[in-house]
């Protein structure tokens, strides 16, 4: 059957979203791994889903993580053969400010295994981090989690505060002395990491060390999306539109620091809710207007 099949990939999960009409068919597959190709992955992904369920979309519109250029006839020369005809490719951080604002001005932070903030003003976009988990996702579950372990690891050394981390740690690896040889070897190890956030936020509330950690993060992620308001005009009286995604930002912890940083700018702002998801976003991602400040940062391919 024809239709638009949408996909918004992450380093925890790909989801993916058929549409034709009034029907809809939902699936998902393992997350992207950044340091690889992306193009195969994605294909993999949209060959199985569409083999699967016996689909034979026409348009594909893709947002995922890692992307540097964005290669869309790479990805159509791929996917071709199951009668896709045109693909409109795009940083998740894209799919996620047209799924939450739509084409508004505004920013979105979106705060998961990575953390990436757009700020779009009248006529000009920012991105903010997203520049992976050895350099960047600063606040993001990644961090989070990386830094849960590194508190737990100083708690067992004796070089830090004493934590509860330690023993939570030690529940996923009895041996801590051999944790990192095996992290090290692992390569699911960033979503493995970023897993422990989980943890780091259960202790917030009891443990200091764990407070600490989800309270810097927090401060990060705000100072992104200062940072994007501020390259895009858009820090003036009047509070901008920000909307808060992804699971970190679901933290009531995170979220209720996050946003008294911001309402340190703009006393009265309040959190957009969101309109849609990624996946909304990437589907709307075809029928861009050229005249958006968001069209830049798409690369289509058609035949």
């Amino acid at each position: 059957m024809s239709g638009l099949l949408a996909l918004d990939a992450g380093q925890t999960g790909i989801r993916l979203r058929w549409e034709h009409g009034q029907e809809r068919l939902e699936g998902g597959a393992p997350g992207v791994l950044t340091d690889r190709p992306l193009m195969p992955q994605l294909a993999a992904a949209i060959g199985d889903f569409v083999t699967g369920h016996r689909l034979s979309p026409t348009v594909v519109g893709v947002g995922t993580s890692g992307l540097v250029t964005p290669e869309a006839a790479e990805l159509l020369g791929l996917v071709s053969r199951h009668g896709i005809r045109e693909v409109a490719v795009a940083h998740d951080a894209t799919t996620s400010y047209l799924g939450a604002l739509g084409d508004a001005s505004g920013a979105v932070i979106a705060a998961g295994t990575g953390a990436v903030t757009l700020a779009v003003g009248a006529t000009s976009v920012a991105r903010v981090d997203g520049w992976g988990y050895l350099i960047g996702d600063a606040g993001s579950a990644y961090w989070i989690g990386r830094a849960g372990m590194d508190a737990a690891m100083r708690g067992f050394d004796g070089r830090g505060r004493l934590t509860p981390l330690t023993g939570r740690l030690q529940r996923l690896f009895p041996d801590l002395t051999a944790a990192y040889v095996e992290l090290q070897s692992d390569g699911r190890k960033v979503s493995r990491i970023a897993d422990f956030a989980r943890v780091v936020d259960d202790l917030a509330d009891s443990d200091p060390v764990a407070a600490g950690i989800m309270d810097a993060a927090a401060a990060e992620l705000s100072e992104s999306v200062f940072a994007g308001l501020r390259r895009v005009e858009l820090m003036g009286a009047e509070p901008p539109r920000v909307c808060a995604l992804g699971q970190v930002l679901r933290s009531t912890h995170v979220r209720e620091r996050f946003t008294s940083y911001l309402r340190m700018q703009w006393p009265d702002l309040a959190l957009a809710e969101p309109l849609g998801n990624a996946l909304h976003g990437a589907a709307l991602l075809a029928n861009l207007g050229e005249d958006s400040p968001l069209a830049a940062l798409v690369a289509r391919a058609e035949l």
